[in-house]
This record gives C-alpha cells, sequence and structure tokens, in this order.
C-alpha cells in the first residue's frame, strides 16, 4: 500500500459550490483530502457542498455553523437557508461529525476552533508551538485566514476559507501538507464570485452574505 504523504486541506467552505469546485479543480493530485469544518453556512449552495464532501468520504470535523444548523440554534440568514434546504438525512450526517480528528497514524490532527476552547479565534499570532501536542500538524479553521507556521515540533496550519475568505483576498483558499518532509504550500484561485452573488440574490439569504465575498 502506497504511504499516505500529501493531504489537501479544506476548510469553511461555506455552502459555496462554485468556489468549492474551483478549488477541487485547481488542486494538484494528493493522496488523501481532510476538511476543518463549516461546510454549511452563509452561501446558497449547503446541500451540493455537503454532497461533494461526503461523497468523497473526505473526513471531515464540525465547525461552528454545522453545530448551530444541526441545533436549530441559527443566527444568520445562511444557516436559516441551511436549515430549511438540507434533508434531515443532511442534518444526522451534520451532527454525526466529530468535533477532533487524528489522521494518518495520528500524525495529523484536525479541530475547527482551537482544542482547548470551542468557538475561540486562534488568529496569525496565535500561532505557537504549544498549540501542538503530540501530533505532527494541526489543522485549524473558523478565522478564514489563511497562515501556516513552522516550529521545531510541527506545523500549524489554518487553509484559509475555501468559499468565504476573510484575509483581504477574496480568492478561494486551500493548502496541501506533505507529511514526508513536514512541508505546507498555500493556495488561491479565483472563482465566480458573481455567480454566488446572483445565486443568493434567488434566497432568503441576507445579500450582505454575497457582497462580502467581492472584498473581504
Amino acid at each position: 500500500m502506497t504511504e499516505t504523504t500529501r493531504i489537501g486541506l479544506l476548510s469553511d467552505i461555506h455552502a459555496n459550490a462554485v468556489a468549492l469546485r474551483a478549488v477541487l479543480d485547481d488542486m494538484e493530485p494528493v493522496d488523501a483530502l481532510v476538511c476543518a469544518g463549516d461546510i454549511v453556512g452563509y452561501g446558497p449552495s449547503p446541500q451540493a457542498c455537503l454532497h461533494m464532501i461526503r461523497d468523497r468520504e473526505i473526513p471531515t470535523v464540525v465547525g461552528n455553523h454545522d453545530r448551530e444548523v444541526v441545533r436549530g440554534m441559527t443566527w444568520e440568514s445562511g444557516d436559516e437557508y441551511a436549515r430549511r434546504v438540507l434533508s434531515a438525512d443532511d442534518i444526522e450526517w451534520l451532527g454525526d461529525l466529530p468535533r477532533e480528528l487524528r489522521l494518518f497514524d495520528e500524525r495529523l490532527k484536525i479541530v475547527h476552533d482551537p482544542p482547548d476552547e470551542q468557538d475561540r479565534y486562534t488568529e496569525p499570532a496565535d500561532f505557537v508551538p504549544t498549540l501542538l501536542e503530540d501530533e505532527d500538524v494541526l489543522v485549524l479553521g473558523h478565522t478564514h485566514i489563511q497562515h501556516a507556521e513552522t516550529f521545531n515540533d510541527g506545523l500549524v496550519i489554518n487553509p484559509g476559507s475555501v468559499g468565504q475568505p476573510r484575509d483581504g483576498n477574496p480568492d478561494a483558499a486551500y493548502a496541501i501538507v506533505d507529511l514526508s518532509d513536514l512541508s505546507v504550500d498555500l493556495y488561491r484561485v479565483p472563482y465566480d464570485i458573481e455567480r454566488v452573488q446572483q445565486r443568493i440574490e434567488g434566497t432568503s439569504i441576507s445579500d450582505r452574505n454575497g457582497e462580502r465575498l467581492a472584498f473581504e
């Protein structure tokens, strides 16, 4: 069996199927894909994004928007929309997602928000060696800010947001980590933002969720 070394990292898809397809089309061949949560929320295509992840059997952890949709405690219009259009089976699948995953001989750990405090934002300035435990690579999401730091004990990576970046670059974000040498490459890919905005206009989702795609 070929050893899994090159792993594509996704996070914060946020129901943006156009961006997710662009990322999957752009990504060079990898041995595996993983997702650091928030498949739904904000965007107009929660079911399409969920099925793209689920059908590919991509290991995924639960994000805060995923949790809110499952619980029915939605606070923004994209979450409310997802709650209405997802099937009971879709919501059950979201509800079964774990808080944390350790994969590839436990060398890689995936969480959405920090391991020690749910819903807290870990900004790039907070990437410190003590975030790592016994894993070689810690993958975080939640902030929508693409960043990676290399330490003596391993890597801390936020691959950025596929569907709603918030780091000043509107292009969809992802990363590839190589476990053979503990290296990481960060990628951005443009996609048809106007198409997503038009899809939002045909839903109950706030226009603000589409407008911010172009400048955040």
